[in-house]
């Protein structure tokens, strides 16, 4: 079955009334068996799903896990972790837990040092072992990373993070909420970077590195940053899934608002970090916080895919900012990213070598339920409420 973020039923989707409402059969990945530390006498395992005897390629996990095989098929694999932005809120106000705009501010961090060491020491024992914690500029905001993983184990990590931070969360009487922008009128959204790096099928040799390449990048790198450039748009879909997370594509706001990149540049769609052999990677910062880790993977894989089966040139870096007029400009020949829901979804049905590869069946159940929260937006203003936002997106 399909359901919108406030768990109401998403027709068209052909998981729904199509199938009378039916089950798909699910199998244990028992190489995701862990017990949780923050659960007493509780286990997880992820799940593959089938239906009518089949894999359901539909299923998000299933359609990262496929293009993940396709890079296989290459030489490659997908070496990869994820950023993740989110505001901790007081349970029984929605306050933010703490206040103020200081940026990384260590007196911030301690806001209450017992939440934050248990998600620390609790994470490592599930296999997703934190780098850094830290506080963003929002009051309540909080962005904490982790080690990468090859292939479909980053994304594995990704939601094991996200639902490991809310259930603990709620022992503290916070919630950890990761909607891009639990305050619309608020200028800078919550983000879900997704840093990664090509290596070879047995991820040991890092591919992304050439001392004599341009930019010190490999031709791979180059045509790999190429393909999600040209695929912006559509992958703003993938990566900005709610009308919530759209909001976050704003001037100056440090999320990206055009399909460039450059060199440590924060203004961008790809913020390329060289440094040698082993450390040089990409920052791909469409992603916000409220998108699907599996789905954001995918979407980005077939665009890189792409430019290097094309061998798409890259234009230059931008140096400044991309923010600037003259990269704004049409004049200019740099795409804008799309905004609003329904230029976002013009611009990924349009986009066949992405709707090609992520099949059909993911594209018309994605597709009906972003069209099904057009209605709901549509329906919430016609009646003058403007609180809808917050409690559509309150599952996220």
């Amino acid at each position: 079955m399909v359901f919108d973020p406030a768990c109401g039923f998403v027709h068209g989707t052909g998981y729904l009334d199509e199938c009378g409402y039916g089950d798909s059969i699910c199998f244990p990945d028992l190489d995701t068996f862990a017990i949780l530390p923050w659960v007493p006498n509780t286990a997880r395992v992820l799940l593959n799903a089938t239906y009518e005897g089949k894999p359901e390629i539909g299923y998000p996990r299933e359609v990262a896990k496929t293009q993940c095989g396709r890079l296989k098929e290459m030489g490659y694999t997908l070496k990869a972790a994820t950023e993740h932005e989110f505001i901790i809120q007081k349970l029984d106000t929605g306050e933010p837990a703490f206040g103020t705009f200081q940026y990384q501010s260590t007196l911030r961090s301690s806001f209450n040092l017992p939440f934050t060491q248990q998600v620390e020491r609790d994470l490592y024992k599930v296999g997703v072992d934190l780098e850094s914690i830290e506080t963003e500029y929002n009051p309540g905001q909080m962005e904490m990373s982790y080690k990468p993983a090859f292939g479909i184990r980053s994304a594995d990590n990704a939601h094991t993070f996200k639902t490991a931070v809310k259930e603990i969360a709620r022992q503290y009487n916070y919630n950890a909420n990761f909607m891009s922008k639990p305050e619309p009128e608020e200028h800078v959204g919550s983000g879900a970077h997704l840093n990664h790096s090509l290596w070879d099928a047995d991820g040991k040799v890092s591919l992304f590195y050439d001392a004599n390449g341009a930019y010190h990048l490999s031709d791979v790198a180059r045509h790999w940053i190429a393909g999600i450039l040209e695929h912006a748009p559509a992958l703003t879909l993938l990566s900005a899934p709610t009308i919530n997370c759209l909001g976050r594509y704003q001037l100056d706001s440090w999320a990206p608002v055009n399909a460039t990149w450059g060199l440590d540049n924060r203004s961008c769609v790809v913020r390329a970090k060289v440094s040698d052999q082993n450390g040089t990677y990409l920052e791909n910062r469409l992603p916000s916080a409220a998108s699907s880790s599996y789905i954001s993977l995918a979407g980005m894989i077939v665009a890189g895919i792409d430019g290097i089966q094309r061998k798409l040139p890259l234009p230059e870096p931008i140096k400044d900012t991309a923010y600037e007029s003259k990269y704004l400009e049409p004049s200019s020949g740099i795409t804008r990213l799309p905004t609003n829901m329904k230029d976002a979804l013009q611009a990924f049905v349009e986009d066949k070598v992405v709707t090609d590869a992520l099949g059909q069946d993911f594209v018309r159940a994605f597709v009906a339920s972003k069209v099904h929260e057009m209605e709901c937006e549509a329906t919430a203003k016609a009646k003058g409420d403007s609180g809808w936002e917050k409690r559509f997106y309150s599952y996220f």
